[in-house]
């Protein structure tokens, strides 16, 4: 019997110094960082950005690979069925939280097949409305929404997507009866939003900014608990709806198995990339905020979150087969 522990705990040591050394030698070729979002987005943005400065502290090219579809399930489930080596990852958003519940097959399992790697920025969503809409600050809204003083049609990248559902929890908390109309797309919404077409877009902030600068989009309120340095003067939405709160995020996965040593490295890399000043002037400049997280930090988040956009998911109806 002792002979057999013994083996085992040999066994187990050479499984350790065989992985250690494996990350010693990690990276040695080129990283891909599959972005499940098409080329153009904020989370691809927020990629590329990183995968720059990820290269320079690895020592190896880091990539970026699109592969979007199923709303950032392929190139999620592409991740999960890859290689567990450290050299193919994943850097999507808070959608594959909300896809727990949203979808009923994701084509992988989130708590088995992936690894949370660190989260490295938080997004806010913005209410924004076109200048021909009568309701020019946020109490005006609610009370227009309330009040129900006419049609309020509010656009989204499709069901389930964080415009709908940060709509929809706001229709809730003020007992409104706005209308959601998904698009194919956040950019197609914001084009009609501008065009009068539809009168709201609960909008990912670095989507709107240039429309906002310009001042061809009015911004009402974020939906973060705390106001955007980038907007100083917009209110928060909990400013006149106490509990309010929708923030976006994201986050970097490796697949299952990726020996524990590779995702350590991984994510003190990425926390040196997230303390860069060159990406916080960046991040800041969109309106996202650089997080430096853990492995265990970013796993516990992604609990509660799994959790918290299930319920917007489920108050909203949304449901994708």
């Amino acid at each position: 019997m002792k002979s057999c522990t013994i083996l085992r705990s040999l066994a187990a040591a050479t499984l350790l110094c065989c992985a250690a050394a494996h990350a010693d030698h990690w990276p040695s070729r080129t990283v891909t960082v599959v972005v499940p979002f098409a080329a153009g987005g904020s989370t691809d943005s927020t990629a590329r950005l990183v995968a720059e400065k990820l290269g320079k502290e690895l020592g190896q090219p880091v990539v970026v690979d699109n592969r979007a579809g199923a709303g950032s399930n392929i190139g999620s489930a592409y991740v999960a069925k890859a290689a567990p080596d450290g050299y193919t990852l994943l850097l999507t958003s808070s959608t594959i939280a909300t896809n727990v519940t949203l979808y009923k097959a994701t084509g992988f399992d989130l708590d088995k097949d992936l690894v949370p790697v660190s989260q490295v920025a938080l997004i806010p969503n913005v209410l924004v409305v076109n200048n021909d809409f009568p309701a020019r600050t946020l109490a005006q809204f609610v009370d227009y929404v309330r009040q129900k003083k006419g049609p309020v049609n509010y656009g989204s990248a499709g069901n389930g997507t964080s415009q709908h559902l940060s709509g929809a929890l706001f229709n809730s908390m003020v007992g409104g009866a706005m209308t959601h109309v998904p698009y194919k797309g956040g950019a197609p919404a914001n084009m009609d939003l501008l065009g009068g077409q539809i009168q709201a877009v609960f909008a990912p902030l670095v989507e709107v900014l240039p429309y906002i600068d310009s001042g061809k989009l009015r911004a009402l309120a974020v939906t973060t608990r705390q106001r955007s340095p980038r907007l100083p003067g917009v209110p928060t939405v909990s400013e006149a709806l106490p509990g309010y709160e929708v923030v976006l995020w994201n986050g970097v996965f490796a697949p299952a198995g990726t020996p524990p040593a590779i995702v350590d490295k991984l994510a003190q890399a990425l926390r040196q990339v997230t303390q860069d000043a060159g990406v916080r002037k960046v991040l800041a400049e969109q309106g996202s905020a650089p997080v430096e997280g853990s492995p265990a930090a970013f796993k516990t988040v992604l609990t509660a979150e799994v959790e918290k956009w299930g319920k917007l998911v489920r108050l909203s109806g949304a449901q994708v087969n």
